[in-house]
């Protein structure tokens, strides 16, 4: 079934602009996920065949929905709809688990390494432990509805967990088994460029804009629970901080 038969007609005889309207034709597709997130949608010439118009006229209707983020050019390859952005609070202590069910998408995680070694000078600053404490790295990609979201790395003290082995889909839900909820956090946002192989893990072109949250977590007698940093691409994330005067 063509996109016209799915979406309708224009209505050339209304005084509303063709490129206004088969933009919101396109948007209503869209929304509806008749075509659907990371799907292509009809070339330009595509388009102006089906509906009857020019291609400047669709250039101008595409470019409306460039310009809202609902859809992107991607060189070479075509116009594809975007995925919806995300919201990450930064006033609110939550998991990338949490975060992605609260938004309707599913999580997944694909380990990368558990390991158990001896704290870095670096690590031992940061987490407040002294040199040759014993902690546990874990580095993971994040995904939501299959598509990759984000590169984890999270070092925790060897007092939080018994053994890498406890930590399964989830580390906060492995944290809080373990009686080492963290229960409040101090965050720091970058913004990054993606190396070649971050970029390649994620899918995104070499160089493109991400976003680096680097997270202490603390437990209630103020030792240090976890320090991670998750690369999350700028495509896809948007941070949201609630402000009291």
């Amino acid at each position: 079934m063509s996109l016209i038969e799915r979406v309708g007609p224009l209505q050339k005889n209304e005084p509303t602009p063709l490129y206004l309207q088969l933009q919101q034709l396109l948007r209503n597709a869209i929304e509806r996920q008749v075509v659907q997130a990371e799907e292509a949608i009809p070339t330009e010439r595509d388009l102006a065949e089906e509906f009857g118009v020019s291609r400047i006229t669709v250039r101008k209707a595409v470019d409306g929905l460039v310009s809202e983020g609902i859809v992107s050019r991607r060189r070479g390859a075509g116009t594809f709809v975007t995925r919806p952005r995300v919201e990450k609070s930064f006033s609110k202590l939550t998991s990338f688990s949490q975060d992605m069910l609260s938004r309707g998408f599913t999580p997944r995680s694909e380990w990368v390494s558990k390991t158990a070694g001896s704290v870095t000078p670096e690590e031992a600053l940061s987490l407040g432990l002294s040199p040759g404490s014993l902690v546990y790295r874990f580095h993971r990609i994040r995904f939501a509805d299959d598509i990759s979201m984000a590169l984890e790395y999270a070092t925790i003290p060897a007092y939080c967990l018994p053994s890498t082995e406890a930590v399964g889909a989830s580390l906060y839900e492995a944290l809080e088994k373990a009686g080492h909820l963290p229960v409040r956090a101090l965050q720091r946002l970058r913004a990054i460029a993606f190396t070649p192989e971050q970029a390649e893990v994620l899918a995104v072109e070499a160089g493109a804009p991400g976003l680096l949250i680097e997270r202490r977590g603390f437990l209630a007698d103020g030792r240090t629970a976890e320090v991670t940093q998750s690369f999350y691409r700028g495509d896809t994330y948007d941070v949201v901080a609630e402000l009291n005067g």
